[in-house]
C-alpha cells in the first residue's frame, strides 16, 4: 500500500482519469479517516458533491482532498510528538503508555468515530478534528459531554444524537 502523500498526488494528477482519481481519494481514507472509513467518505462525498458521474465535476475530488489534508495536518505534529515521547519512555523501561493518544497509530482512524456513516458532523473535518484533539490535550472526559458538539445529553456507549460521534477513549471507538 502506498503512503497518503503518494496517493494524494494521484488524486491531483489530471493525466489520470476521474474514476481512478476518485478511487485514489478513497484509498487516502485507508491512511486517514477521522470518522471511520464509511462516514468520512460520506462526509466528503456529500460536502463536495462527489457524484457518481465524476466526469461532470472532477475538481470536487481535489476540494475533498484539500479538506482531508487540512485535518490530517492537525494530527501529524501531535502523532510525531507522541512517538518521540513513547521512544523516550521505552528507553527508560516504561513499556506501557502513560496516557491514551487520541488517534490510531496505524492510520489515524476514528478520531471522531461515527458508527452510522450517514450521521456525522456537518462542520469541516479540520474543525471537528481540532476540537477533539484540543479537548483530549486539555484532559476532557469523553464519558461526560460530547467532545465535538458539546452535547451533555449523551448516553455512555452510544453515539451523540446531535453529531453522531461515538466517544470512546478520548476520541477512539470503545
Amino acid at each position: 500500500m502506498t503512503s497518503f502523500p503518494a496517493t494524494a498526488r494521484r488524486v491531483r494528477d489530471e493525466s489520470i482519469g476521474p474514476r481512478q482519481r476518485r478511487m485514489h481519494l478513497r484509498n487516502c481514507l485507508y491512511h486517514f479517516a477521522p470518522y471511520g472509513f464509511r462516514a468520512t467518505w460520506h462526509h466528503l462525498a456529500t460536502t463536495h458533491r462527489i457524484v457518481g458521474g465524476i466526469e461532470a465535476d472532477p475538481s470536487s475530488l481535489v476540494r475533498a482532498l484539500d479538506e482531508l489534508e487540512m485535518a490530517r495536518a492537525l494530527v501529524l505534529p501531535r502523532a510525531a510528538a507522541f512517538a518521540v515521547r513513547r521512544r523516550l519512555r521505552k528507553r527508560e523501561g516504561r513499556r506501557v503508555p502513560a496516557s491514551a493518544h487520541p488517534w490510531d497509530s496505524w492510520g489515524c482512524h476514528a478520531i471522531a468515530y461515527c458508527p452510522d456513516p450517514q450521521q456525522h458532523p456537518v462542520e469541516p473535518l479540520p474543525v471537528v478534528v481540532g476540537r477533539v484533539l484540543d479537548a483530549c490535550a486539555a484532559g476532557a472526559d469523553p464519558a461526560g459531554r460530547c467532545l465535538v458538539c458539546g452535547n451533555e445529553d449523551r448516553q455512555p456507549g452510544e453515539a451523540c444524537r446531535n453529531c453522531g460521534v461515538l466517544a470512546g477513549r478520548c476520541g477512539n471507538p470503545v
